[in-house]
């Protein structure tokens, strides 16, 4: 009994022997067949792989033989005619070339088919690439924003090479030639440029990443290539213009890395192809394989179940706190980014502002020059004076926008509230606007609709300027013969106090794109194209007439599209005036003369005191000058009552300035003290300056510089 419990122990030893025998056979077997079965198909995948890089390449460098080819005819064509430029001008765009230009031997610069001045300089073929013998420049962004390459051939005539021919194409045109469905979209393709490495083209249907985003080191980083040996060694095959292909792990998958050399090297197709999608036949025996492997690791994967829990809490304290980073560097990068958009703002608003500024600077300064050589030429020196006086007028303007900006800006801007009817402030704007629109040839249309109440209260001289600033602009940006319109309706009311008034502009102009329709508003924007590019202006237009219509409470609004013009709205409520209000009228018609009147003029500085002087003697008036408000005080205690008809003060002087002195003059104990006219005549020339003025005294406010007619206008209602 005890012998054949010992025989069956040893049969059960020998038996569990035997099977793990077995089992060690059968895996070692299972093993070396699966692994000989992985190499064979590896090697199968590699020459398959390979069969289709090749294909494609060959396509490839077939389209740029083509194109070599043809260039070189086009070369042979232009060689015997007699106006090459005429030909490139009337060649067409097609989907492969895109732009040819021609420089002559000998000259820096060409021309192109799309009329522009061509630069071969811009162009960078030192890497030494050639098709058919034709130098190839590096790839770049052309003008449309497509990826591109030029090819230059030199055009031959009787033996002499008289010009170079470049023709730019773009790589989309290989796209129709590349294959849609690369391993039934299972595989990745790029076409890169191989001196910067570059992603220029995706091909339709191939991949989940669009070109042109791309270059090597994102290709590597997205799938996880980071080995520096394999980096290393694929840039030696680079450089070299040798084929390279490497097995990885792209997304948890086995895959082949591609990267196949075209036209020795001068562009690559890259990308890779999971190997599972050129080794099916192999599928079943990998999943046999992989579920014995399962079985082994079941218990491994309960470990690793309690310690990704772990990982887990360490990883999500890990993302608070890296969120808690992200937040502070996006505050940084905000910051940053205000910060260096301000910079911009400012340094375009100098660049603008010293262009615009320079430019009339020059045309006066010129004129004087000529004026001064041609002071016996009657007829010249009014023409000098004319444009002189345009010039001047123009970098007023100018000044005047800065200013205007500036009060805006730090919200010193008020409002002067007064009586005045709609029919005199649009003929006033009318007598502005319609002469140039007349000069272009335009046609100027103004309506005025359903607007019950003529007489309305509010700040007439900025309703004033937003009509002209929107007006100017319709003129400026409008082609010679276009139409503008100015309409003014009456809108639905909202009270009975006001009257609802709806302001159109609108031409047939230029027109904006969308682009700048968003930032039209913002101070020291002006839009670029070749039709606007060379009207001048600070870019501040928009960003007053925008903050004037919000100081008034109203609203306004911008429509346009390039090449059918623009439409601008403003909707604003004007408080109805009393029916006998009374609203100050300019008498049309009346002569106004200084003839024999006397003035007290406070001026400091000497240029500006003899032109006023001599402005005033031209119309028959005597002035004399005080260099201060302290010596203008003194000459009037001096002077008989009626001596002087009226005190013109500039403001900032020194010792005394112009404020002070009229207090004092206002303060003195004779009869003509408080009687006698004094008007303000200063480059302070904002509404609180105005103020000032009145409340020290003054009767009147002129600005500088003098504009003479107003001065008449203002001495006449201040001395009856």
């Amino acid at each position: 009994m005890e012998k054949k419990n010992k025989n069956r122990k040893s049969v059960r030893k020998t038996l569990v022997i035997t099977v793990l025998l077995v089992f060690a056979v059968l895996g070692s077997y299972v093993f070396f067949i699966a692994s000989r079965i992985s190499r064979e198909m590896s090697q199968s995948a590699i020459g398959n792989l390979s069969e289709n890089l090749d294909l494609i390449k060959g396509t490839v460098e077939v389209l740029l033989q083509r194109e070599a080819e043809y260039q070189k005819l086009i070369a042979g064509e232009i060689a015997v005619l007699n106006d090459p430029e005429g030909f490139l001008l009337a060649y067409d765009r097609n989907d492969t070339v895109v732009k040819i230009s021609l420089v002559y031997a000998g000259e820096e610069k060409g021309f192109s088919n799309t009329g522009d001045v061509f630069s071969p300089a811009e162009l960078d073929f030192s890497a030494g690439n050639t098709v058919g013998q034709l130098p190839v420049s590096t790839s770049y962004i052309n003008g449309m924003g497509a990826w591109a390459y030029t090819m230059k051939c030199p055009v031959i005539k009787d033996g002499k090479e008289i010009a170079q021919l470049y023709v730019e194409y773009i790589y989309e045109s290989f796209d129709e030639a590349l294959p849609e469905r690369f391993y039934n979209s299972n595989a990745t393709l790029y076409i890169m440029d191989a001196k910067t490495e570059r992603f220029l083209l995706k091909p339709k249907g191939v991949g989940e990443r669009d070109a042109g985003h791309l270059n090597l080191e994102d290709f590597y980083r997205a799938n996880a290539i980071l080995e520096q040996d394999i980096q290393k060694e694929v840039a030696a095959n680079i450089t070299a213009g040798r084929n390279v292909m490497f097995y990885h792990k792209v997304q948890g998958r086995d895959s082949l890395i591609y990267m196949w050399a075209v036209n020795d090297g001068t562009v690559y197709l890259i990308g890779y192809v999971p190997v599972e999608a050129i080794q099916r036949e192999g599928t079943a025996v990998n999943q046999n394989i992989l579920s014995v492997v399962i079985v082994m690791l079941m218990a491994f994967l309960v470990c690793c179940v309690l310690y990704l829990f772990y990982e887990k809490q360490q990883m999500k304290l890990r993302r608070e706190r890296e969120a808690e980073r992200e937040m502070h560097n996006r505050q940084l990068a905000e910051a940053l980014q205000a910060a260096q958009v301000a910079n911009r703002s400012k340094t375009t608003f100098l660049s603008n502002m010293s262009h615009d500024i320079r430019t009339p600077m020059n045309a006066i300064l010129g004129f004087t020059t000529l004026l001064a050589k041609d002071a016996d030429n009657p007829a010249k020196v009014r023409e000098y004076t004319k444009k002189i006086t345009a010039s001047g007028q123009h970098l007023l303007g100018l000044i005047n926008d800065v200013l205007d900006v500036s009060k805006i800006e730090s919200g010193k801007a008020v409002l002067t509230i007064g009586e005045f009817t709609l029919s005199g402030m649009l003929s006033a704007v009318d007598a502005i606007i319609r002469p140039a629109a007349k000069e272009k040839g335009q046609n100027f249309e103004v309506s005025v609709t359903g607007i019950k109440k003529e007489c309305l209260l509010g700040d007439e001289t900025r309703l004033k300027q937003v009509l002209i600033n929107l007006l100017s602009n319709a003129v400026k940006y409008t082609q010679e013969g276009g139409t503008i319109f100015l309409r003014m309706k009456g809108m639905e009311k909202r009270s009975d106090q006001f009257e609802h008034i709806r302001i159109e502009v609108e031409d047939n102009g230029f027109g904006m794109t969308p682009e700048y329709l968003e930032i039209i508003f913002d101070a020291f924007t002006r839009a670029e194209n070749s039709t606007t590019n060379k009207i001048q202006g600070t870019g501040l237009g928009m960003a007053i007439t925008k903050n004037i219509v919000e100081l008034m409470g109203g609203t306004i609004e911008v429509k346009s599209e390039v090449g059918k013009g623009s439409l601008f709205t403003v909707d604003l409520e004007l408080r109805i005036a009393e029916q006998d209000g009374a609203v100050q009228k300019e008498v049309q018609g009346e002569t106004i003369s200084l003839e024999g009147r006397n003035f007290l003029v406070a001026e400091d500085n000497e240029i500006n005191a003899e032109i006023l002087k001599e402005l005033l003697g031209i119309e028959g008036a005597a002035c004399e000058i005080a260099a201060n408000g302290k010596l203008v005080l003194e000459r009037f205690k001096r002077a008989a009552e009626g001596e002087f008809d009226a005190i013109i003060m500039d403001v900032q002087m020194p010792e005394m300035n112009g404020y002070e002195a009229t207090r004092h003059i206002r303060a003195l104990e004779r009869k003509d003290a408080e009687s006698i006219p004094i008007i303000a005549m200063t480059a302070n020339a904002f509404a609180e300056d105005v103020k000032d003025a009145m409340a020290a005294g003054m009767n009147a406010h002129v600005s500088k510089p003098v504009d003479m007619e107003l001065l008449k206008k203002t001495i006449q209602h201040c001395i009856i």
